[in-house]
């Protein structure tokens, strides 16, 4: 059986967003029920040198629609990077899932060989869309939305391994 560049970048990113959301929800519902001030969890981080929540959600979302962008040959919305609260950030997931709903398999095909170019931190980088995806994009979303997930779980937030992978499994 041969998996597609769309089945491998489109179906996780979305599963992995709309995760995200619900992670983000349950830290809104437990920082309620607990009398905690949400934006100690929008601002938290796991070392002083690390993003906060709030940049890790936001990372996550662009390395998810950015990259299937690029993999699909088309040019990904650009959001501002504003959000300050646990509902907006949520929203930011859930928008980032729908923006991944509008692509398509056809604009994948031939994904695997398209010259994949962006700008890091430091530099431009390129290569190849099959070595992007495996060992760029997908680590990248699941690097931040892990991170985003441990920075709630440190903090107290009640969550565990199926709240990361999802309860339902993918269609």
């Amino acid at each position: 059986m041969k998996i597609s560049m769309y089945d491998a970048a489109v179906t996780p990113g979305i599963r992995m967003m709309t995760n995200l959301a619900a992670v983000l929800e349950k830290a809104a519902q437990h920082a309620a029920a607990k009398k905690i001030d949400p934006e100690v969890f929008v601002n938290a981080r796991l070392a002083p040198d690390m993003f906060p929540l709030s940049r890790q959600v936001q990372v996550a979302s662009d390395s998810a629609k950015m990259g299937a962008a690029r993999l699909a040959g088309a040019t990904a919305p650009s959001w501002e990077d504003n959000e300050k609260t646990l509902p907006e950030l949520v929203e930011r997931a859930l928008k980032t899932a729908r923006y991944l709903e509008t692509l398509t398999a056809e604009q994948f095909e031939g994904a695997e060989g398209r010259a994949v170019r962006w700008k890091s931190r430091s530099t431009e980088r390129e290569m190849p869309g099959l070595p992007y995806l495996l060992h760029q994009m997908l680590p990248n979303v699941h690097f931040h939305c892990t991170t985003a997930y441990d920075i709630l779980r440190h903090n107290g937030v009640e969550l565990g391994k199926m709240d990361y992978l999802g309860r339902e499994p993918p269609a």
